[in-house]
């Protein structure tokens, strides 16, 4: 027997032993170190991660923080925490995530393409949702256990060829009278919400998640006050509202990264809706609070201000946001969308409103002046504007309107006058019209809150306001 003969099994058991243990060893981990945190930044040294990258800081004696890379310098990753930072200290591990694989779609099965959207950050989305409120990340914020869902979607949707949108056509019963009479809004339509603090928008917006005639409605409430979270969904969305409803909720003591999320997260779950060829209706409250988070995470990486101390990140990233809004291909689902947005000191000029006024469909102005009056809901027709409108209405109807804010704008002129008896009838036609309807012309625009107004039964009222049949 040869020596080669006898020492064959030994070292086929030896190596069946090595691969046991190398089976048995923890696998091997790319881990950084925490070298500095400077304000809402942190930058790690001996990682190379993409930007959107999730990661987990080791806190000495447990725990962990979450953060997400929002840029990198060099060998210098910055970093921005999704939750607090406290008992983080320098040297700290950073440890990447996991990436989370994206559910396919039959598209992707048939042609599996990795795109930048597919290695973006993916959350539940799926109709187990409805009638749930999450947060930024998807974690349930209502006690009712964890979501059903096994469905996932990429927060950075990929852009829907323009020429492959389905026009806006259809309007949309939002079940506001002032608005399907006189705004009236398409599906797929993107409109801006103008007011400032205290003048009826959450009670404007609650509303119209409760009677509009859309399938879902989605709601982001991204930088609002906590206690108004809790106030919205109990009061003003309601038990009807809620039951076909998503809440993505984002309050202002959340860090500004989870705010961005929480806007990004409530336009994913519409998309996935409206893939499903559903009328989806998204809210978000508010664009400001949105644009507001972007330029905090910009400035602290470094980035210029340019106007009024946004920086021109902020300026790109805000039509990025509404153009994933709008309608699918033909025949398919919609997003009509309502971004609300926060007009400082009344300041219509104030540079959101005025980037936000450019990239939408149109824009309804909430007057401080009415509802000082007690005039809910608060709309100012005359500033109000829905731009897709004419294509949506009949000549009978656009002629309604028209007249009617005619005399609602001549009256409002004249209001001084008026008051100071100075208005003698019979000199101003217009003016004498204006004065004998206008106790109608203010009845129509006014609004009980628990009160709904369809669009057949608005269009009934507003032909039988001037005396013409349909």
């Amino acid at each position: 027997m040869s020596s080669s003969e006898h020492f064959g099994p030994v070292w086929r058991n030896f190596l069946g032993d090595c691969r046991k243990i190398v089976r048995a060893a923890p696998s091997y981990q790319l881990v950084g170190r925490l070298t500095r945190i400077n304000g809402m930044v942190m930058e790690a040294a001996g990682l190379k991660l993409p930007l959107g990258s999730g990661c987990r800081i080791l806190v000495p004696g447990g725990g962990t923080v979450e953060a997400e890379v929002v840029g990198f310098n060099g060998d210098k990753l910055y970093m921005m925490p999704t939750d607090d930072v406290f008992g983080l200290a320098p040297g700290a591990h950073v440890i990447p995530n996991e990436p989370l694989q994206p559910t396919p779609s039959t598209a992707e099965r048939v042609e599996p393409r990795r795109r930048a959207s597919d290695r973006a950050k993916h959350l539940p989305v799926g109709d187990e949702m409805l009638g749930r409120v999450v947060d930024g990340a998807g974690r349930p914020l209502d006690g009712l256990g964890p979501l059903a869902t096994v469905q996932t979607r990429s927060l950075q949707s990929r852009p829907i060829n323009p020429l492959a949108r389905a026009p806006i056509e259809n309007s949309l019963d939002v079940g506001i009278r002032a608005i399907n009479g006189l705004l009236t809004v398409g599906r797929g339509q993107r409109i801006g919400l103008f007011a400032g603090s205290g003048v009826g928008k959450s009670v404007l917006i609650g509303m119209m998640a409760r009677f509009t005639s859309a399938d879902v409605v989605v709601v982001g409430l991204i930088g609002e006050r906590g206690r108004e979270v809790k106030e919205f969904i109990e009061h003003n969305l309601g038990a009807e509202g809620r039951a076909r409803s998503v809440v993505v909720a984002a309050p202002a003591d959340t860090s500004p990264l989870m705010r961005l999320q929480g806007a990004s997260y409530a336009t994913t779950i519409a998309e996935h809706f409206r893939d499903q060829g559903k009328q989806v209706l998204l809210i978000m409250d508010s664009l400001t609070r949105y644009a507001m988070a972007q330029r905090e995470i910009a400035l602290a990486i470094g980035e210029p201000p340019v106007t009024r101390g946004y920086p021109p990140s902020v300026f790109a990233r805000l039509p990025a946001l509404v153009e994933r809004a709008g309608n699918g291909a033909e025949g398919g689902g919609s997003i009509t969308a309502f971004y609300t947005v926060l007009a400082e000191g009344d300041d219509q000029q104030d540079p959101i409103a005025d980037s936000a006024r450019a990239i939408l469909d149109g824009h309804f102005v909430l007057s401080r002046a009415l509802a000082d009056q007690g005039h809910y809901p608060a709309l100012d027709i005359e500033q109000s504007i829905s731009r897709a409108m004419h294509g949506l209405i009949r000549p009978g109807h656009f002629d309604l309107v028209r007249r009617f804010k005619q005399l609602f704008s001549r009256y409002q002129r004249s209001r001084d006058l008026i008051a100071v008896g100075a208005y003698q009838p019979g000199g101003d036609p217009l003016l004498d019209e204006a004065v004998r309807t206008y106790p109608q012309l203010e009845h129509f625009l006014q609004q009980k809150i628990d009160e709904r107004a369809g669009y057949e039964e608005t269009l009934n009222q507003l032909h039988q306001l001037f005396g013409v049949g349909r």
